[in-house]
């Protein structure tokens, strides 16, 4: 028989692990360090070997993230060395000047390795940083998260990102809930620097230089998020069948997660609807084409709503905003009945909530939400409110990242 050990057991026992290895590690570095003061006759700067920027990766599909932030500090003459759980990361194979990458290996090897790191400041969109695996390293100055998407900032598993220094922020919700978190969990401020949102710049550049869309067949993007409260969950192939029965083009794609907490479901799915002509199955690492080829999307709470609306200027057709905040930081806000996500107000904006009594008149739904103006307006506007920096959010997020390496080490050197 095997022993199984579940995911909080064995999340306290890498804990108990690295303390002991930490324990040991420190105390060979110190000693380390103090024979080569001796020996270089009191002359060793400690700090020497500290890598100024580290970025962090748990996944290869978030390069699209980090890689226009790498672009701007490798420009700006930076070292930038990145840290990734996948091996086969397009970063791998990146080539700027100044900037180095590498897999570690196993999960375990790559949080050994970040959370022995010597560096100033550790860039990561993954939250859980000091919760789980994942620890703060001592010889580390500044911790510091970007969201992979412009949505809500506290649909984060509990504590998703209390214990960074630092969040770049795109809207001001964001920073208020941040805010609220830190009153009601009694933590400091953390600075909370609005950049923007890079990788929609990204994306908007490589949609304006794709240029218009061939004439096509209309064709509708269904693209649901996963988890219980999931579109899949909710209507299961019902509304597959009710688009197909509109006689536009569909594309379904699923959550990358999908494929593997919710593979049975969308085996059962994919053989009931077939790959036809009518109908494509999509799954690339990529999603551009998808959302470029789509007239009109349908989602839950994905984030490729940002993606889709505001980049790629369409209308989206959303369920009901409302699922179980009880395991997430929104959880903790929602306490108060008067507190709302911002989702509740934004996705009215853009798009038409979608209900039971709607599907059987979806095709006209969807002919409405294409081509009314009133939702291409409102898309404008919402685009002010949650995307500053239009086109710049690279450059304002190494601003930040170099002005706090330079306020760091200037403190350090102060110091001496």
């Amino acid at each position: 028989m095997r022993l199984y050990i579940d995911p909080g057991t064995g999340s306290m026992l890498f804990t108990i692990l690295i303390g002991v290895l930490g324990a040991v590690f420190y105390s060979l570095r110190m000693l380390f360090i103090k024979l080569r003061f001796r020996l270089g006759g009191g002359k060793v700067d400690a700090s020497q070997s500290k890598i100024p920027f580290v970025i962090f990766s748990d996944d290869k599909r978030y390069w699209n993230i980090f890689e226009p932030i790498v672009r701007e500090m490798s420009a700006r003459g930076k070292k930038v060395h990145y840290i990734t759980s996948s091996p086969d990361d397009p970063a791998l194979s990146a080539e700027f000047p100044g900037f180095t990458a590498e897999n570690p290996g196993s999960e375990n090897k790559v949080f050994t390795r970040l959370n022995f790191l010597n560096a100033c400041i550790v860039f990561s969109t993954t939250p859980g940083l000091d919760v789980y695996q994942w620890k703060r390293s001592k010889d580390v100055d500044w911790y510091v998260h970007i969201p992979h998407t412009a949505g809500e900032i506290v649909i984060y598993r509990m504590f998703g990102v209390d214990y960074y220094d630092a969040i770049m922020t795109s809207k001001q919700k964001q920073v208020d809930d941040i805010r609220l978190l830190e009153k009601m969990r009694n933590l400091p401020e953390k600075e909370c620097p609005r950049v923007g949102v890079p990788y929609l710049d990204e994306m908007a550049k490589r949609v304006e230089a794709a240029g218009p869309i061939p004439e096509h067949e209309r064709t509708v993007l269904l693209a649901p998020t996963w988890g219980t409260e999931a579109m899949f969950v909710k209507y299961g192939g019902k509304l597959i069948e009710k688009l197909l029965e509109t006689g536009y083009h569909i594309i379904v794609r699923p959550h990358p997660q999908s494929f593997v907490s919710e593979k049975d479901t969308l085996d059962e799915l994919m053989k009931k609807f077939p790959n036809s002509e009518q109908l494509e199955w999509n799954n690339d690492r990529d999603n551009f084409d998808a959302l470029r080829r789509s007239d009109i999307l349908i989602t839950d709470f994905s984030g490729v709503i940002y993606d889709f609306g505001l980049v790629h200027n369409k209308p989206v057709i959303y369920t009901e905003p409302k699922f179980d905040l009880t395991m997430y930081d929104a959880g903790w806000l929602a306490e108060d009945p008067e507190y709302r996500l911002g989702s509740y107000d934004m996705l009215p904006r853009i798009g038409v909530q979608l209900n039971d009594d709607m599907l059987d008149n979806l095709k006209a739904v969807i002919d409405e939400c294409i081509e009314d103006e009133k939702y291409a307006e409102s898309r404008r506007k919402l685009k002010e409110d949650i995307w500053p920096n239009y086109g710049e959010g690279a450059k304002y997020a190494a601003d930040y990242l170099i002005s706090k390496y330079e306020e760091i080490t200037a403190e350090r050197e102060g110091k001496k």
